[in-house]
């Protein structure tokens, strides 16, 4: 294994019903270099001259006439989102794969094909065909990594509150599997055959002898990576995480947000408990990472209802690593705090990504004395923000779209002040007990 940062991601979705509330939950820890920061950023509804054009990571392609409200998660460099939720209820999460293609210098990211797919759809169907059509057309490309040259491509649940989908790729063919009730995906290729996908996703894998003779086509069998590692079939270590996530989105009883924070938070045995600096690694699966090479440093959590239900989407989002920070709620309809836009490379007291960070890092000094210190702080405010969400919402769901700005607007920027409040605590409190 590389000793570069290495992505390993986890999405979850289950749909509406099979959830308390009755709205399809799509979750997903971003697993990144363990200290690049990942602020959040939003972009309102616009409407694009004749000829405008939009610059991704590496590519400048052709704007469409009308893009939607997004809100997201980006890492500082990069142009695309993570992970994300449009003003139509589409929310995308991504991962990284590794294939047999190989990819050149330039092309459209995964992160890319995300936030583009939430620009120009108004439903999970219509992102999924065109993220296709985006990597049918421009291909994937170009270093995914902030330091180092190190390309992959995309594998996507894309959802709504109707449907979901698993979209995965390899260079410029794509394949597609319909979600039945919930799905997981992880760093791996998992599709079989789809329902919808490039037009010669099988000829050009039986072109080039990736299918044994006259076998039945699989999509994953045929396009995942072959290349040398510690583990030829899981490059990217997925299989245990993957297995994990499917073991506790499918345990009894309809989901709730609380509970797929709880599993975005999972450290096994250990629950919610974080590692120490320095614990040496096991095999047993955790969803929660922190690891020297790749760590989890956001977290997001969309509730997307029907479109005529007495709520509207929101995606709670986090810091750093789940385990240790706090889950808040975001809209689309509300202006964002522009404080959560904050950070860059170097450590700041300024961004509250950074200071997420540093509470982590203050944690896994001693976590099982250090942890629940920081709970005591976090935990009261968050649950307090679940309760106030609902009621918020409900409201919001009444009112024209400008009075619905102001209160959802109001709503983020109170609950900021609290976190940033706690935040404070926490560091204020964490050291002495450190010593």
């Amino acid at each position: 294994m590389a000793a570069f940062p290495l992505p390993s991601c986890d999405t979850i979705v289950v749909l509406a019903p099979h959830t308390r509330a009755g709205a399809t939950i799509l979750a997903k820890n971003s697993d990144r270099s363990p200290y690049e920061c990942q602020p959040l950023a939003q972009a309102p509804h616009r409407v694009h001259r004749d000829g405008a054009t939009v610059h991704c990571q590496y590519l400048e392609i052709p704007q469409v006439a009308e893009t939607a409200a997004v809100i997201g998660s980006r890492p500082f460099w990069l142009w695309g989102f993570e992970q994300g939720l449009n003003e139509y209820g589409v929310a995308i999460g991504n991962e990284a794969v590794l294939t047999r293609e190989t990819l050149p210098s330039t092309g459209l990211l995964g992160m890319d094909l995300v936030r583009l797919g939430l620009e120009r759809s108004k439903t999970a169907r219509e992102a999924t065909e065109i993220i296709g059509g985006l990597i049918e057309r421009y291909g994937q490309g170009g270093s995914a990594q902030y330091d180092v040259d190190f390309r992959y491509c995309g594998s996507f649940i894309i959802a709504d509150h109707v449907d979901a989908y698993v979209l995965e790729s390899s260079g410029r063919q794509w394949i597609v599997r319909r979600v039945e009730e919930r799905a997981c995906i992880s760093n791996r290729l998992t599709i079989d055959s789809g329902s919808l996908g490039s037009a010669d996703v099988e000829s050009y894998a039986r072109a080039r002898g990736w299918c044994e003779g006259e076998s039945s086509f699989d999509f994953a069998a045929a396009y995942s990576s072959r290349n040398p590692g510690k583990d030829k079939s899981d490059p990217l270590t997925a299989r245990g995480r993957l297995a994990r996530s499917r073991e506790l989105v499918s345990r009894n009883g309809r989901r709730t947000i609380r509970e797929m924070l709880a599993i975005l938070r999972d450290h096994g045995a250990r629950g919610e408990m974080p590692p120490a600096v320095g614990t040496p690694r096991d095999d047993s699966p955790t969803l929660c990472m922190h690891g020297s090479v790749s760590g989890t440093t956001a977290s997001m959590v969309a509730e997307i209802p029907a479109p005529d239900a007495d709520t509207i989407p929101v995606l709670w989002a986090s810091f750093a690593a789940p385990c240790t920070s706090i889950a808040f709620p975001l809209f689309v309809g509300g202006t964002l705090p522009p404080i959560l836009a904050a950070g860059g490379e170097k450590p700041s007291a300024d961004s509250p990504w950074w200071r997420f960070r540093k509470i982590q890092d203050l944690i896994a000094v001693a976590p099982e004395r250090l942890a629940p210190i920081a709970w005591k702080h976090f935990r009261p405010l968050e649950a307090a923000m679940l309760e106030r969400c609902a009621e918020v919402s409900r409201q919001a769901r009444k009112l024209d779209a400008t009075a619905r700005e102001k209160i959802l607007g109001s709503f983020m920027a109170q609950n900021i002040v609290r976190i940033l409040n706690a935040q404070a605590a926490a560091e204020s409190e964490l050291p002495r007990a450190a010593s």
